[in-house]
């Protein structure tokens, strides 16, 4: 009885000092205090990549903001789409009118290919530091400045003369930068806006504006030029309407808290080094086999992508389909048939990967990676056949193209699912980040520029003809088959470690502390209350 009354009297005391510290003499129960976001961090004497206590998450946070409303997030997805569609229809728009730069300009193939080499090596190189800052400050600001950075050098490629092409590599090197703002950081607000399913579905619909995208480049970018009569024009309509993407960015797009989905929009905050971050995703092993499985992709994409056009174009000179072009502007029905090939098989190819992910997913935890890994084995076959049938029949290979382009879109949604789920919420950006440096520094930053140097090599064995130019870029063109096979190699790799990495993840987030209600959405500005 004694302890009991003692224990009362040390309660009523606590009680009158918390009555006299509050402004209006009310008590605040901790039931009614918010409860602290809980953080990552690597303090000396615990595990690295446990969650603890922070100095900083001691100090109660105020909830201001409910969780984002469902009809918010769609809109949210909507506009990051039409963002999406738009960078990459001005990314290709370059390869609908190759053919006019390269007269305007008399620059050789490997020239040529200088084009998308720097563009793609000022992304990469750019990709880090958004993924770091997308990681740690607000999301939405980052966006909004990178894309409005693209918006006016993208626009100022439109204006050099022919005397300065260095000026043009310069300024495509500049709409790099700003693209990597957006391409690192908007497949991760997806992820922190859906979770399992519905998140899938989300992802493939962004991803499928990829080859949407590169196609209505191709398409809008040979048909102004042809309708112009100057291809500089075909570089001028996607910073108009970019100028809608930044309106419609800044006043619909959200902020989420990271890591929202898995939380009920609780959210997760952040205390380890970029260098801890690094290493967890280096012993990551899914991540990193299907890092490698999504270089090979951009590796064959991106050279496809640049130099099909081209390809059919020499082919139907090498059957006397046509005259070969000596002056602007060229024949542009290979790039509106191509263009048109690429956003049909982008949409199927993206859809079926998905429906296949989500059927076999329960009964196959490591059917993403099968999925990818089928699609780029066999799309290998299928090129081979394309690029050797060209000499012979046009139309056998536009099959075989339209076949293999599908079985590569197969990846494209589902890519991109594997590391929203094998990666945990606080370092996706990161990820995503690492994935593009590596993917476009071997891949698409390269492939390009190497099959144009072995192009030209070969064309120099021989005195120059509008066949041997034919062949040239054939037999270059293989090189493309043998990465799509070494891809899926990689991609069967990843299946092996898949579903141990997503049951971690998994695990971490069920680990997560309770929370009374959503976590504030981080502040609009770069403070260092974000970290």
């Amino acid at each position: 009885m004694r302890t009991l009354q003692r224990q009362d009297n040390i309660n009523k005391y606590v009680k009158e000092k918390l009555i006299a510290m509050e402004p209006n003499g009310a008590v605040t129960s901790p039931q009614d205090r918010p409860m602290p976001r809980w953080s990552l961090s690597s303090s000396s004497g615990l595990r690295y990549g446990s969650f603890v206590n922070s100095l900083s998450s001691l100090t109660p946070q105020a909830v201001e903001t409910s969780a984002i409303p469902p009809r918010r997030t769609y809109i949210a997805v909507a506009v990051l789409c039409y963002v999406n569609l738009i960078n990459y229809m001005e990314r290709y728009t370059i390869a609908g009118v190759l053919l006019n730069i390269q007269k305007f300009f008399a620059i050789s193939d490997s020239t040529a290919a200088l084009l998308q080499t720097v563009f793609i090596c000022s992304f990469l190189l750019v990709a880090p530091l958004f993924g770091y800052l997308g990681d740690r400050y607000n999301r939405k600001y980052i966006m909004i400045g990178g894309l409005s950075v693209w918006i006016v050098t993208a626009a100022g490629s439109s204006l050099v003369t022919e005397s300065y092409f260095w000026l043009l590599m310069l300024l495509r090197g500049l709409v790099g930068i700003g693209e990597a703002s957006y391409s690192t950081i908007a497949p991760t607000i997806i992820g922190d806006l859906f979770a399992g399913p519905q998140r899938s579905t989300m992802i493939c619909i962004f991803y499928i504006f990829i080859p949407v995208g590169s196609g209505l480049g191709y398409i809008t970018g040979a048909g102004i030029a042809t309708v112009t009569g100057d291809w500089r024009w075909a570089l001028r309509i996607t910073p108009i309407m970019g100028v809608l993407g930044l309106v419609l960015l800044v006043l619909l797009c959200p902020n989420p808290p990271r890591g929202a989905a898995e939380t009920q929009g609780g959210g997760v905050t952040k205390q380890s080094s970029y260098l801890e971050d690094v290493k967890y995703l280096l012993k990551n092993k899914s991540y990193v086999w299907s890092s490698l499985g999504v270089t090979a992709t951009a590796f064959l994409v991106g050279a496809l992508a640049f130099w099909t056009p081209t390809f059919l174009s020499r082919a139907q000179v090498f059957q006397g389909l046509r005259p070969p072009c000596r002056t602007e502007p060229c024949n542009a029905s290979d790039s509106y048939i191509f263009g048109a090939v690429t956003v049909v098989t982008g949409i199927l190819g993206g859809c079926f990967g998905t429906l296949l992910s989500r059927r076999f997913r329960s009964k196959m935890p490591n059917v993403d990676p099968l999925i990818c890994a089928v699609g780029l084995l066999g799309s290998g076959p299928c090129l081979f056949i394309a690029i050797f049938a060209a000499s012979a029949s046009i139309p056998t290979t536009y099959v075989f193209i339209f076949v293999g382009e599908i079985l590569i879109s197969l990846n494209w949604a589902v890519m991109a699912d594997i590391l929203l789920y094998v990666v945990i919420p606080t370092r996706r950006s990161t990820g995503e980040a690492l994935q593009i440096t590596v993917a476009h520094l071997l891949g698409d930053a390269g492939s390009p520029y190497l099959v144009g140097v072995i192009s030209d090599a070969i064309r120099k064995s021989k005195p120059e003809t509008d066949a041997w130019n034919f062949r040239s870029l054939k037999y270059s063109l293989m090189v493309c088959v043998v990465v799509g096979i070494l891809g899926g190699v990689f991609f069967l790799m990843a299946a092996l470690y898949i579903a141990e990495d997503k049951k971690a993840v998994l695990q971490f987030v069920e680990d997560l502390p309770p929370q009374q209600g959503p976590a504030s959405e981080p502040s609009m500005e770069f403070s260092n209350q974000e970290k």
